[in-house]
């Protein structure tokens, strides 16, 4: 799994970049990668972007690291994931430097990127619904790559302003790296705490009691107005019952609660009874055999599924078992050519923003270069504008690149409308490719009952014999 915190950088950016840069660390400058500016020379580059912004805030880029657990990832696949997780929180529009980090007893990745994006120069808004962004974007890549995650905590219900009842993830959610160490060596200072309230619960006969035993347990408590908190014994802070520190179920009123036996009633999330689920199999279920509730339970789901996959079926006018293995294969490649087509276009957009900010800044640092070449003292020139000589030679080394084709530089507001236009296209691709996905996953588990049902063996199905449905 992957842990991950994010912070900003309000001064000494060189110095920031300089220590995730340690080439003692990166095993010699190997596991370095950048987007859109240079490793070297990237505090300078962050700084022109920064110069350009009507409000950068006060921050000059943020610090985000992704820590795996020790032995889980090598130093390449590390790398990569850290690629992949840079490249989806910035969008292709923020520089940054990715570092991995070989010299402690995990590797971990460092990203540091721009404050501002070098596309419309506005500030990147590091708020807690961009954290929980950045951290489940994690979360998938680390189950794409084959590691395992921080299994997510209790959903918990609120109000919102319109009045509609929505679930969150509770906030227990987001324990500290601290804390997930403490629960692998066995049990965070929280989770004790939940132990012994949970187990001091149906001693007590009233919360003033279980206070007491609480203290009688070796912890103690601390009561500011109607804030109860407590602390184990060689904790450093003290812990708060409340829901967003420990659950739902151990706040004062529901601990006063539980204490008179009363059960907290949760609304059940409303179910989509249109969509098809997988069968069961009962035959294999463990749960099954340990349960005849259950088992009940399942034999009416498996009728209900089964005639939702005939009713799907019918009304697919899919008749034939060879119809419905040539449809799951229909859509399973349409999704993946939208898949290539979006990635195509991705990285069309990620090309021309480059480009985009290269000419830019070639031509915005073209008089101070012109300035150069006219120079008599062309050393002490350079001496007071060094950094910006520095932008208008890697601008156009870059330039230099694209142009070797031959051809003249395309104008900045033609490739503005080329880029909103590709935006578009993006945006119409990726509808399109969510809703393809949706269909292989549908057809999966159609095909998934249908030969439970069948009970088609699999060398039939190599076979490819036709049966009627």
């Amino acid at each position: 799994m992957a842990v991950t915190k994010i912070k900003p950088i309000k001064s000494t950016l060189k110095k920031a970049l300089d220590y995730i840069c340690n080439p003692a660390k990166t095993d010699e400058k190997i596991l370095i990668s950048s987007y859109g500016c240079s490793h070297e020379t990237a505090d300078i580059e962050f700084g022109f972007t920064l110069s350009q912004a009507i409000d950068k805030g006060n921050n000059l880029a943020h610090h985000l690291i992704q820590a795996f657990d020790p032995g889980e990832v090598t130093p390449e696949q590390a790398h990569e994931i850290g690629r992949r997780l840079a490249d989806e929180v910035t969008k292709g529009q923020y520089e940054y430097v990715l570092t991995t980090h070989i010299d402690k007893g995990h590797v971990h990745n460092h990203i540091m990127f721009c404050a501002v994006n070098f596309m419309d120069y506005h500030k990147y808004n590091s708020n807690k619904k961009s954290y929980y962004q950045i951290r489940n974007t994690s979360d998938r890549i680390c189950r794409e790559s084959g590691l395992s995650i921080v299994k997510p905590g209790k959903q918990i219900e609120y109000t919102g302003k319109d009045g509609q009842r929505r679930t969150r993830p509770a906030k227990e959610q987001g324990r500290s790296y601290a804390e997930y160490a403490a629960d692998k060596a066995g049990g965070s200072w929280k989770d004790k705490l939940k132990v012994a309230i949970d187990t001091v619960i149906p001693q007590s006969s009233d919360f003033e009691d279980f206070l007491r035993r609480m203290e009688a347990a070796g912890y103690e408590v601390k009561r500011r107005g109607e804030t109860i908190s407590l602390r184990a014994p060689g904790q450093k802070s003290f812990t708060r019952l409340r829901g967003s520190t420990l659950g739902e179920d151990y706040t004062a009123e529901r601990i006063i609660e539980r204490i008179q036996g009363k059960k907290r009633t949760v609304s059940a999330p409303k179910r989509d009874n249109k969509a098809v689920s997988l069968v069961i199999d009962i035959e294999n279920s463990i749960k099954a055999q340990q349960s005849r509730g259950y088992e009940q339970w399942a034999k009416i789901h498996n009728l209900q599924q089964a005639a939702k996959t005939v009713n799907f079926l019918t009304e697919n006018n899919i008749l034939q078992y060879a119809d419905l293995r040539a449809k799951v294969e229909e859509v399973a490649t349409a999704s993946e050519q939208a898949g290539a087509a979006l990635k195509g276009v991705e990285k069309r957009l990620s090309d021309m923003v480059l480009l985009i900010k290269n000419i830019t800044t070639y031509q915005r640092t073209k008089p101070a270069y012109d300035g150069y070449r006219a120079a008599k003292d062309k050393a002490q020139y350079r001496a007071a504008n060094e950094s910006v000589l520095i932008l208008h030679e890697a601008a156009a080394k870059a330039l230099k690149a694209v142009q070797a084709g031959g051809g003249k530089l395309p104008n900045p507001a033609g490739l503005q409308k080329e880029y909103a236009r590709l935006q578009a296209e993006k945006q119409k691709l990726s509808s399109e490719y969510g809703k393809l996905k949706k269909q292989v996953k549908e057809y999966d588990i159609i095909k998934a009952n249908v030969d439970s049902i069948l009970h088609q063996p699999e060398a039939d199905k190599a076979k490819g014999r036709d049966a009627e449905l």
